[in-house]
């Protein structure tokens, strides 16, 4: 008797065949969307990879995190001064920010992991806090009251508003696009195997020979670099960049954590369908005021209520869905030696 391991279900076939014209018809968005849609569409997409890198982290890794603003700052400040003081084309600056991501959050790490649980997550917002006094000091970036991208360095991304909006939603949906597949391509490796043995059972994991702090280690510097990537894409979007907006918890670590949890923790859909609904909620309260914030918190807690894993960790449960191919599962039909 035979059985087949696959990893692929009609749902996921179907899903990524669909992908595809989707990815060109986005592609595609500045020839059919407005500038302020394709500012929008941005926003999500970079919401959307702050939020796939946190699930990671947390849902995964097992490493509940409330201080990720300090690489979403350090990215967007880090991107400022390479092109204002250094002289660097934006497109040259991109990659030495994540580059710069990998290095400055190693040695964090070996400092934060000295903590455990509530005083880990405690711990993450000090190294943030730290982050945000440290570049207030520096006069050549405005200090605590911040400074613009200057023109010429804007205008270098391309000639005219129109194109510069069509560059900045490319390099978001780019981004998005790398976060994403170097999250599958993790998820799917054997590191992705130790993750899942981590979060489902850590001394379990430990016992069969996982190195624990290792693999934490891995995935800790890895969502750091491409979350500071993220970082510098938004401030490139916003196009001014100050200590209070770089580094605020409540715009890149409590709405993410918003996202993520009534999505769908420890699921790869789940930041994206929680992405969705925080930007259409966004769109239809924000006029609400502070009422705005107390909907989403009322959303929050219904959710919780009634579907603790989020809503895709729901309809997986229940219904088995997933749209990319990450679990094993068996199949096939027993065969008969010969």
């Amino acid at each position: 008797m035979t059985l087949s391991v696959t990893r692929r279900t009609r749902l996921s076939t179907t899903w990524l065949i669909l992908l595809v014209p989707i990815v060109l018809l986005l592609i595609a968005a500045p020839w059919w969307a407005g500038r302020a849609d394709l500012r929008l569409m941005g926003e999500i997409a970079l919401y959307m990879s702050l939020a796939i890198l946190w699930n990671l982290l947390a849902g995964y890794a097992g490493l509940v995190s409330v201080g990720q603003q300090a690489y979403v700052g350090f990215g967007g400040y880090l991107f400022f001064a390479l092109t204002m003081l250094a002289g660097l084309h934006p497109y040259a600056a991109l990659p030495l920010v994540v580059l710069a991501g990998f290095v400055i959050s190693a040695p964090v790490a070996v400092l934060i992991f000295r903590l455990r649980g509530a005083y880990f997550a405690i711990g993450t917002w000090v190294v943030a806090e730290v982050f945000r006094l440290s570049f207030a000091q520096i006069s050549s970036l405005g200090g605590g009251s911040g400074t613009s991208l200057a023109p010429d360095i804007v205008r270098s991304l391309a000639d005219g508003r129109d194109a510069r909006e069509a560059v900045a939603w490319w390099l978001a949906l780019g981004a998005a696009a790398l976060v994403l597949g170097t999250v599958v391509w993790l998820l799917r490796s054997r590191q992705g195997v130790a993750l899942t043995a981590i979060r489902d059972n850590e001394l379990a994991a430990r016992s069969l020979g996982i190195d624990i702090w290792r693999t934490k280690f891995t995935v800790y510097v890895v969502v750091s670099g491409l979350t500071a990537l993220i970082g510098a894409l938004i401030f490139l979007q916003k196009l001014r960049i100050s200590p209070d907006a770089a580094f605020s918890a409540n715009d890149w670590t409590a709405f993410v954590i918003f996202i993520v949890v009534i999505g769908g923790i420890g699921t790869l859909e789940g930041p994206i369908l929680g992405t969705l609904i925080f930007f259409a909620l966004r769109e239809t309260l924000a006029d609400l005021g502070t009422l705005y914030l107390i909907a989403l918190g009322i959303v929050a807690i219904v959710i919780m209520l009634f579907a603790p894993r989020g809503l895709w960790g729901f309809l997986r449960d229940r219904w088995g869905l997933e749209l990319f191919p990450l679990s094993r599962r068996v199949s096939g039909l027993a065969k008969k030696e010969a």
